[in-house]
């Protein structure tokens, strides 16, 4: 979904016709809306998380210094 999102923005910002990718995305939207329904229907009642959440529960990436990786070629 995602990506999605970034292709849209992309087409956008671009001044392209966004319109077959605007819609593919508001029907993913609506799908997950669904399942969600569907979910909560079934007795889910745990809170989804949302993406402060996901960003927060992210593993932090941990960088080599350059200097030293160019050093090693």
């Amino acid at each position: 979904m995602a990506d999605m999102e970034a292709s849209v923005r992309d087409l956008v910002n671009r001044d392209r016709d966004c319109t077959e990718k605007a819609l593919a995305q508001m029907g993913l939207r609506r799908k997950i809306n669904l399942l969600i329904g569907e979910w909560k229907a079934a007795g889910g009642g745990d809170v989804l998380p949302d993406v402060r959440d996901r960003v927060r529960l992210r593993p932090v990436k941990t960088s080599t210094n350059p200097v030293r990786a160019i050093a090693r070629c």
